[in-house]
């Protein structure tokens, strides 16, 4: 299992309580956070102290000085997590938030190391060349602000799951989360429950399957899937297996976009990010987001030639501005 040390420059990944969540969630599914910093000036932890004592967090805070306001939290950073990578051989992971090419070379040295990198990233402010330096890299957009938009266009059956009990929200809710958790094993199809469970306890510590009615783990999985039939549990020579379903009627059932109701279906994801804390994003995360929801989903469904002639359309809707970068690169400033 993984063992990551986790550091956040706040003001290039934004200082909300429901991102540096995501960010973490994500880690969490992956391995354990043995150590973890977050990078900002004194203002931007107010709204952070829950959840950064929660996950034991250090803050390490900027003064701001002179007339530029430099901030001096990048540096600082790049020394902290150097003197971890040569101080601590149980961190075999790091994750980076920030999408800043000045951590370019911090990336290199610890991957001639040895050591794993995942950067974190808005859209908007992740350089190119940080992209590809790193391991992996994951959009912040794509992890806690994605919506199933296909729910926008039926408001009655939005309706209907805003009126279910709080005990059934939060059943749905913890088998969201155990799909998640599935989804992100792409090198594997199926988990141990024990496994399952562990990774569970690192994203929810207070779990206990007895607050869901049931003695075991086990029972509890066997009563998620008689209720969601999301996931499928099998019991092998005493080794209980849990994997996603497969649904291979959901593609003919799913809500597809078309001419009437693209536009409602793109607001609500445009949405998703506004209440996730985002001003802009990048125009492919916005594609890819909807792709997720609506696999059949192409330009000329819905009228357009091209994807750029649906962000024109956005833009005359009001919903978003069209912007370049000083990379020339095209973002979407959420209106």
């Amino acid at each position: 299992m993984a063992k990551y040390a986790v550091f956040v420059d706040l003001e290039n990944c934004g200082a909300k309580q429901a991102t540096l969540n995501s960010i973490l969630e994500k880690v969490k599914m992956r391995g354990d956070i043995l150590l973890g910093r977050v990078y900002g000036y004194t203002e931007s932890f107010s709204d952070l102290k829950q959840i950064l004592l929660s996950n034991t967090f250090s803050v390490v805070p900027s003064i701001r000085y002179g007339i530029a306001q430099k901030n001096n939290a990048d540096i600082q950073l790049v020394v902290d997590a150097l003197e971890v990578a040569y101080t601590n051989p149980l961190i075999d992971s790091f994750c980076i938030v920030s999408g800043d090419s000045d951590y370019m070379p911090l990336v290199g040295r610890l991957k001639a190391m040895g050591k794993f990198v995942l950067g974190i990233s808005r859209s908007e402010a992740a350089s190119t060349i940080f992209i590809n330096a790193c391991n992996e890299f994951q959009f912040l957009e794509s992890m806690g602000s994605r919506k199933p938009a296909a729910s926008a266009p039926n408001k009655k059956k939005r309706a209907a799951v805003q009126e279910k009990s709080d005990e059934m929200a939060d059943m749905e809710e913890l088998n969201k989360l155990l799909c998640q958790v599935l989804e992100e094993q792409s090198d594997v199809d199926e988990m141990y429950a024990s496994e399952l469970k562990g990774v569970l306890m690192r994203l929810r510590p207070d779990f206990n399957e007895k607050s869901y009615g049931c003695a075991t783990f086990y029972k509890l999985l066997q009563k998620l899937c008689t209720k969601f039939g999301d996931l499928r549990v099998k019991n092998d020579n005493f080794n209980v297996m849990v994997s996603l379903t497969s649904h291979p009627e959901s593609a003919e059932s799913a809500v597809q976009l078309t001419r009437e109701n693209w536009r409602e279906a793109f607001e609500a994801q445009l949405s998703a990010y506004k209440e996730g804390g985002f001003e802009r994003i990048n125009p492919s995360i916005l594609k890819a987001d909807i792709l997720t929801t609506y696999p059949d989903y192409t330009e000329k469904a819905i009228g357009f030639k091209r994807f750029s002639d649906v962000m024109k359309q956005l833009e005359k809707d009001g919903l978003v501005k069209v912007e370049m970068d000083d990379q020339k690169t095209m973002l979407l400033k959420l209106m």
